[in-house]
């Protein structure tokens, strides 16, 4: 009876024998697909929006850095009036927020926390709008 060697297996066998290792693709073996290309969050990241790392919880009157933070992704993950960038969260930064927490699919209360943070990262860095 003939075995057959995987492509794994004959790397293995011919690293181990001395030889170099050079391996095709099996005839017939599924091929991945182009079409859906895969993104993948390294330690190489590099955020569209650098104002701070810190992701503390956000409401109608919070201030600073984080709100900053916040107010660029959101610019980054909707279509339509951009936010000032000014670190205050106001009714337009609230208003901002419940949009954004409808599109995304998430709970619904205007305020960043932990769940709105993490799909603002997403988002923001993605070539598509939530909405």
């Amino acid at each position: 009876m003939r075995r057959m060697l995987t492509s794994g297996t004959l790397v293995a066998a011919l690293v181990l024998a001395g030889a170099p290792a050079l391996a095709a693709p099996l005839q017939g073996a599924p091929q991945q697909s182009a079409a859906q290309p895969v993104r993948a969050v390294t330690q190489g990241f590099v955020d569209v929006c650098n104002f701070t790392k810190t992701r503390p919880t956000l409401k109608l009157g919070s201030s600073g850095s984080a709100v900053r933070q916040a107010q660029c992704y959101l610019n980054h993950s909707l279509t339509g009036r951009r936010l000032a960038v000014d670190g205050q969260f106001g009714p337009f930064t609230q208003k901002a927020t419940l949009r954004f927490q409808r599109c995304a699919g998430i709970g619904v209360d205007g305020v960043i926390g932990a769940q709105t943070w993490s799909f603002l990262v997403v988002w923001a860095n993605s070539p598509d709008f939530v909405c």
